[in-house]
């Protein structure tokens, strides 16, 4: 168990981030992770450990989101927040055009943000997003198009124009 943290916790922790923009209840819902995947090391009978605590993650997000903001979770999104108190070296480390993505994913809807994450910035393969999201592969191929299409449609509103979208 502690191989995994050390091999996946920035991973978990960049994508729960993406999800909730808030550092400290990040860190702590990487936590919640780790103890759950913990917890349930005895029924893990899977080869795709990454997968696994994604999935794991992504759950206890949804489940933070619908104790703490019940109205953002009921309209299909998550909170686009900045933290006032997030690390500042995190932020300087942001070039302009990855803050303008931040900015522009947290408006997507929650399912479109998801799909992105996992399939784009954290590269995993259509098959390991359908199993992280519980969904079938054809899902996640139309999903991710539309989603792509939002996105772009975002940064464009916001004034960010790219043509590699």
């Amino acid at each position: 168990m502690n191989q995994w943290y050390e091999e996946y916790n920035n991973d978990l922790y960049q994508y729960i981030f993406y999800l909730i923009r808030d550092h400290d209840q990040a860190k702590d819902l990487l936590q919640d992770t780790f103890l759950k995947a913990y917890k349930k090391y005895d029924t893990f009978k899977q080869d795709n450990t990454k997968g696994w605590l994604f999935r794991i993650a992504r759950n206890v997000t949804i489940d933070f989101v619908r104790k703490k903001h019940p109205v953002s979770y009921l309209m299909d999104t998550l909170p686009a927040k900045q933290s006032h108190d997030s690390a500042p070296e995190k932020h300087l480390a942001l070039n302009e055009s990855e803050q303008e993505l931040y900015q522009a994913l947290g408006h997507l809807k929650r399912s479109y943000r998801d799909v992105i994450v996992l399939r784009k910035i954290k590269e995993f393969t259509v098959s390991e997003v359908a199993d992280i999201l519980g969904w079938n592969e054809q899902k996640v191929r139309v999903t991710l198009t539309r989603a792509l299409q939002a996105l772009k449609r975002q940064l464009e509103k916001e004034g960010y124009e790219h043509e590699a979208l």
